[in-house]
This record gives C-alpha cells, sequence and structure tokens, in this order.
C-alpha cells in the first residue's frame, strides 16, 4: 500500500465516522471512533465522535500499521 493509495482511501471517507486501532507496543492498543476530518500532505486529522478532541496520524502510521483503519462500509 502507496501513501496514494490511503489518501485516496481516506478522501472517499472524509466526513464519514471510522473505528481506528492504535497500536502503542507491549501489546497496549486504543480503539476509537472518529470522523476523518482533515488530510494535509503528510499528515490526517480525526476527530473522535464521543468528544470534540482531535488526534493526529501521518499516513506512515498506516503503512507500518501502527494505525488500522476500518470504514464502515468494509464491515
Amino acid at each position: 500500500m502507496t501513501v496514494t493509495q490511503i489518501k485516496d482511501d481516506l478522501y472517499r471517507h472524509l466526513g464519514e465516522e471510522v473505528h481506528l486501532k492504535y497500536h502503542l507496543g507491549r501489546n497496549r492498543v486504543e480503539e476509537y471512533a472518529v470522523k476523518i476530518k482533515e488530510l494535509y500532505n503528510h499528515i490526517f486529522l480525526v476527530e473522535l465522535v464521543n468528544s470534540s478532541e482531535i488526534k493526529s496520524f501521518s499516513y506512515t502510521d498506516v503503512i507500518t500499521k501502527t494505525i488500522r483503519i476500518f470504514y464502515e462500509s468494509d464491515q
């Protein structure tokens, strides 16, 4: 998977609610229900559904599987 493919996938789901798993290492995983908010050259922003907190991730995080994104249409 390339950065361009990831950007295209995220762009198609911009503004939609998705499920995100964030692997922090040493068997620690955080899971979020988020809305994809904005896309930039090297990062993208998501907003947590249950709060107004915004988190940023890089496209490299997706490539290295530090985060995994599950789209509603895929489930």
